[in-house]
């Protein structure tokens, strides 16, 4: 299992791929697999298919996984995307900073 840096409800930016530059709100983070679905990022159209009578099949958008990688986490005070670093508090638990301006993440 790896670690995450990212968790549900980050602010992040995509550093490459095909949505290079996009920012979103992760929806969901996939620590077995590495991956985060972030909204608005890797949107895939599908084509449903109505499973009961009187449901409506079409065509739906739905965002898809995409490696954490990826991402970085963006300071909500500086607004620049930053590596999300661990410190240990003096009660023994540790929080998430940005590196560029030192400001906790909101956990």
């Amino acid at each position: 299992m790896a670690k995450m840096n990212i968790k549900s409800g980050d602010e992040v930016v995509v550093i490459s791929g095909k949505d290079k530059g996009k920012k979103g709100k992760v929806i969901e983070v996939l620590p077995k697999k590495g991956k985060t679905i972030v909204e608005g990022v890797a949107v895939a159209t599908k084509h449903v298919k109505p499973k009961a009578q009187g449901q409506v099949g079409g065509i739906v958008k739905q965002e898809l996984a995409i490696d954490a990688s990826n991402v970085m986490v963006v300071c909500s005070k500086c607004k620049k995307a930053t590596r999300a670093a661990r410190k240990v508090l003096e009660d023994g638990s540790s929080v998430r900073y940005c590196k560029k301006c030192g400001e906790t993440f909101n956990d």
